[in-house]
């Protein structure tokens, strides 16, 4: 007989079971790194093709991809478990036309609307803002924390300071 099998029953199973767990945990870091490769590899590709634009913000909010306007061919190339998220989308006047744009999440905090801003923008991505007159443009206050960000947040800094 196998040394396993002559374990007891409980003990047996939870070697297995933390086996199962050990390659699953491996599993995933190694495929975490890949998609993480692969995002930076895009980011720089971003980066690369992105160009100074000026554009006059028209309206800026959080949608569905489907509610948000943009193209056909953008939804598509979407994956489905994305599909449902909700974007930052913003209207902005660029030279005459008025278009719909994805944008960052920092970015979109800073973005003032009824205002002309100067943007990075890749595609139909805004990358970051600055502003075009007057002030320079800061992230809003944040907003009070409910109940449990606020524990959180404080578990997350009792677990720093250890």
């Amino acid at each position: 007989m196998t040394p396993l099998l002559l374990m007891p029953l409980p003990v047996t199973i939870l070697i297995i079971v933390l086996v199962v767990l050990l390659a699953a945990f491996i599993a995933i870091a190694i495929w975490g790194s890949k998609q993480q490769k692969k995002a930076e590899a895009s980011q720089q590709q971003m980066e690369a093709a992105a160009q100074p634009m000026t554009m006059l913000i028209i309206d800026k909010k959080r949608l569905k991809m489907k509610e948000s306007g943009l193209p056909k061919v953008v939804i598509e190339s979407t994956p489905k478990y994305l599909r449902r998220s909700k974007i930052p989308v913003v209207k902005a006047k660029v030279g005459p036309r008025i278009m719909t744009l994805m944008c960052d999440d920092t970015a979109f905090e800073m973005l003032p609307v009824k205002q002309e801003v100067r943007a990075m923008v890749s595609g139909i991505y805004i990358m970051s803002v600055r502003s075009l007159r007057g002030p320079a443009l800061t992230m809003p206050p944040k907003k009070k924390q409910g109940l449990l960000a606020r524990l959180r947040s404080k578990a997350a800094a009792a677990a720093g300071k250890k």
